[in-house]
């Protein structure tokens, strides 16, 4: 994982944004949620700008707490976070089974950390498609310190509308990343697109599973906490999630939430009745070492002002998905597998 540092948090905070307007662009993000008033349709409407300005803000504090790879992961006892997590972007690869030779597609790539696992492990090239600028810098760097710049490369596009001919990859995978699209079917159509006949797409999808209850005032109080701490427009139900896979025209072969069976929660590293040497970073009083660190680093300028409230509403993230895990109204790993017809008819 990776080994960033203080200053190069500092350094990363706003991204391509320059440094003085980082608390403009984060008041406007802000703005985007519901706890500023924010509606869904706006979301929706204006989601490249909102998701761009998100990961413009957080990829720094991504970095320094996760490492390369931005996910979660179902953990067995005694693994530690980072070997689950490669674990998650193994059984992904398996799934597909991705071969040497193989082109394959990361939908929502973020730095890379996942292609060049699994371009590792596979011997297949990876493409990672992204629409920030800022993230797509950072992982043509890492690719180059990784060694993979010859097998792993990207695309910056918009996943609603890909620049990319039909029919072109063996496979395509998304881990945690569709969860951004405005419309799931018009996502779905265009990974449906581009990917070859009798070939699959899998992923790990963010969703409000089927114990959330709309009318409940604290479940919707947590989905706008996991909403405006992740850059999401709103967050689909699982069976909307397969309903929309079906009108693309896949054949869904598995579906199933991996967090049910998962022997440790996978909201366990944000928990603050959990600590871990190993993921330090994520516990409660590793963030609470992070906030004063970023509080300094803001007051001697050395980051952007407009750093502390990007992780307030990081904080605020951390509490929803753990409150959205422990009731189970929410999963981050939502897997299927589906397939596109050999005989394409659509």
């Amino acid at each position: 994982m990776s080994k960033a540092g203080a200053l190069d948090l500092a350094s990363g905070l706003g991204g391509k944004i320059d440094k003085t307007e980082v608390l403009s662009a984060v008041e406007k993000y802000e703005k985007y949620h519901v706890f500023y008033g924010g509606e869904e349709d706006e979301r929706k409407a204006n989601y490249t700008d909102m998701v761009n300005k998100y990961y413009d803000l957080v990829t720094s504090f991504y970095e320094f707490g996760w490492g390369e790879s931005f996910h979660f992961a179902a953990r067995w006892k005694g693994e530690s976070l980072k070997e689950s997590i490669k674990r998650h972007e193994h059984f992904l690869a398996l799934q597909l089974g991705l071969k040497p030779g193989h082109k394959v597609l990361d939908v929502g790539c973020g730095i890379g950390g996942p292609l060049r696992e699994i371009a590792r492990f596979s011997s297949a090239s990876v493409t990672g498609l992204n629409n920030n600028e800022y993230q797509i810098t950072r992982g043509k760097e890492l690719n180059r310190i990784a060694g993979v710049e010859k097998t792993c490369d990207f695309v910056k596009a918009d996943f609603m509308k890909m620049p990319l001919p039909d029919n072109t990859f063996d496979a395509v995978y998304a881990i945690e990343a569709t969860c951004h699209a405005p419309d799931a079917y018009g996502c779905y159509k265009e990974i449906y697109r581009v990917l070859k006949p009798g070939h699959c797409f899998a992923a790990y999808e963010w969703c409000m599973t089927d114990a959330f209850d709309p009318n409940n005032s604290e479940h919707q109080k947590i989905k706008a906490e996991i909403e405006i701490g992740d850059g999401l427009p709103d967050i689909r139900l699982t069976r909307q999630c397969l309903e929309a896979l079906k009108q693309a025209g896949f054949e869904v072969i598995w579906e199933k939430d991996l967090a049910i069976d998962s022997p440790v929660p996978w909201y366990l590293p944000l928990d603050k009745n959990h600590f871990s040497l190993s993921s330090f970073r994520l516990t409660a009083l590793g963030r609470f070492f992070t906030k004063n660190m970023v509080k300094a680093l803001e007051f001697v300028g050395f980051a952007p002002k407009g750093s502390q409230r990007v992780q307030d509403f990081l904080e605020k993230a951390a509490e929803g998905l753990v409150e959205g895990g422990k009731k189970e109204i929410f999963t981050p790993m939502y897997f299927f597998l589906a397939r596109k017809p050999l005989l394409d008819s659509q």
